[in-house]
């Protein structure tokens, strides 16, 4: 879904372009979370992806989480808000519980996984990592920007 932000100005050249993703951070009564490792980068993230125009956000996490794990979710609270300074993308984030399916890949996941907040820190970028570890500290929602690498700003 794109969103046009208003400019406050009729005579502005541009108009900033925004695509809302959404992402689950889905925590098993272990203390695991799911991740993914992605199809076009290899790199490590929680499930997610493009809101539909229609769709709400809530049911946006189900699919995606669905469609790229075969893990069924119950969705809880908002958890993070993530803008992409670079890209213009804005992640929603979710905190999960799973409530079936079985782990599978698709067409955008390589590998799926549950793993450990230490797992996280170590096979996860920064950008990605503070996503799930913020969805456990119970202090949120946080607000966060990034480059796509580093942390720009920190939590409320």
């Amino acid at each position: 879904m794109l969103l046009y932000m208003s400019t406050g100005s009729p005579q502005a050249k541009s108009t900033p372009l925004h695509s809302v993703s959404v992402a689950g951070a889905v925590l098993r009564e272990d203390g695991r979370l799911l991740a993914i490792r992605r199809a076009d980068n290899g790199t490590w993230e929680l499930p997610g992806g493009v809101l539909e125009l229609a769709e709400s956000p809530e049911a946006g996490v189900r699919r995606e989480v669905l469609e790229e794990t075969g893990i069924e979710i119950e969705v809880a609270e908002l958890t993070g808000v993530y803008k992409n300074t670079t890209r213009g993308i804005v992640a929603l984030v979710f905190r999960c519980k799973p409530s079936g399916g079985t782990e599978r890949t698709s067409e955008e996941s390589t590998a799926v996984a549950w793993l450990t907040p230490e797992e996280i820190s170590a096979q996860m970028s920064e950008v990605y990592a503070i996503r799930l570890l913020d969805a456990l500290d119970n202090a949120g929602p946080h607000v966060r920007s990034h480059d796509g690498r580093q942390l720009a700003s920190s939590s409320k």
